[in-house]
């Protein structure tokens, strides 16, 4: 595990610890210092979680619990709401599935400009590598790189100063950030760049500013001259209108069966094969699926343990074919797999839906999402007013599965 970072060991019982230290923090306390970057290594003002709630070692649902097992919800309400946005970027992601695949068409024609169009790649290769001359941008580009990290609010600024002021294409920051990014998500980390830039909620952009730099950087940055003043939104196609969330369907299990892990959810627990359990496990690493260009090791490192931490005899396989040649191996009717939003991995499994050798495929998808995604037909605040529903439902009641067959 040489390429995980230190800080974040991956592991359930890692996760759980956190969680419990910070839960009490989770009301006044988080709600004062939430916005402020005190700096690589000291960001014990926010939670740190989000690493271990992509990979599902820990759930939007067992976070919210914690919090009000401290707190009343009312006192609880930024720190709630915070977690509750990624179950809404997916939620979005998941009814818009042409978003992906707009971006990553973008991507791959960028990919091409970097490698014929020499001062992009110059402007590019300076930014990836903080080199820029924008102090607070250069250290945030050195501390992702190194530890698979940044705060929240020096992700905002990140990429403002990266579309706005250096006049880089906003998919390239978010690739680069899906690159390094621990808890790098299809659709959260791409629907996020989209807001800064304006596409997302058409319009409304985020300007980073020296003032604001200033004041929630704990006095590292004082003086950022060179910032764009204007922050004028991206030109790009209108949004999708909102689509439905595939029906859920339940496939029964057979004896001769599989479980397929990945890196959107490394947790066989709830799948609830106690009762037959399986022949073999298998992950897939989707990784590469995020970039033409290579991730950096510590992501597919930190996924893969945290795999191997809740089933450690696993298969590892990186493609449609691995998959289908694992499934003969072992002679499998069934691969019984955690349902995979969109992105990388369901791209996978989409191929292999695709040969005509694929088993049934026993995607299960969590209650909690089943409820929640739906809900993002809007922007976050439509979204927002059914948080206390499925606070209700979801933290104060138990979560199960249902079966999403493919």
């Amino acid at each position: 595990m040489a390429d995980i970072p230190e800080h974040f060991p991956p592991t359930r019982a890692a996760a759980l610890t956190r969680l419990e230290a910070f839960a009490p923090k989770t009301a006044g306390q988080y709600a004062k210092g939430r916005n402020v970057d005190f700096g690589a290594g000291r960001h014990e003002a926010v939670s740190t979680l989000s690493p271990y709630i992509r990979a599902r070692l820990l759930t939007e649902p067992e976070v919210a619990r914690a919090a009000l097992d401290h707190h009343r919800a009312a006192d609880a309400d930024k720190f709630l709401s915070e977690v509750f946005w990624r179950t809404y970027w997916k939620g979005w992601m998941e009814l818009r599935p042409a978003v992906w695949q707009m971006y990553r068409a973008d991507l791959n024609r960028l990919a091409d400009e970097v490698q014929t169009q020499s001062g992009l790649r110059q402007r590019w290769e300076d930014a990836c590598l903080g080199r820029t001359g924008i102090a607070p941008f250069d250290g945030w580009a050195k501390e992702l790189t190194q530890t698979g990290y940044l705060h929240n609010h020096a992700r905002m600024w990140f990429a403002s100063i990266w579309i706005f002021t250096l006049k880089l294409p906003w998919q390239l920051g978010a690739d680069f950030f899906l690159r390094h990014l621990l808890d790098g998500d299809a659709a959260v980390n791409t629907l996020s760049w989209r807001w800064v830039a304006g596409i997302q909620t058409v319009g409304k952009t985020y300007l980073a500013t020296e003032s604001n730099i200033a004041k929630f950087t704990d006095g590292r940055f004082t003086s950022v001259p060179g910032l764009a003043s204007d922050a004028p939104a991206i030109a790009y196609p209108p949004n999708p209108a909102a689509g439905l969330l595939p029906p859920a369907a339940p496939l029964p299990l057979v004896a001769r069966h599989g479980v397929l892990l990945h890196g959107d959810d490394c947790d066989p627990a709830p799948l609830r094969i106690n009762d037959m359990p399986p022949l073999t496990f298998g992950y897939l690493d989707a990784t590469q699926g995020h970039s033409p260009w290579q991730m950096a090791p510590h992501v597919a490192a930190f996924r893969r343990a945290a795999a191997r931490d809740r089933a450690p005899d696993l298969s590892v396989m990186d493609s449609a074919e691995g998959i289908a040649l694992w499934a003969q191996k072992h002679q499998l009717d069934q691969i019984v797999t955690p349902y995979a939003p969109v992105g990388p991995v369901q791209d996978v499994l989409q191929a292999y839906r695709a040969r005509p050798d694929a088993l049934p495929l026993n995607q299960r998808r969590r209650d909690f999402e089943e409820a929640a995604w739906p809900l993002a037909t809007k922007g976050f605040f439509p979204f927002r007013k059914h948080i206390p529903d499925l606070v209700n439902r979801f933290v104060r009641g138990q979560g199960t599965f249902s079966l999403a067959a493919g």
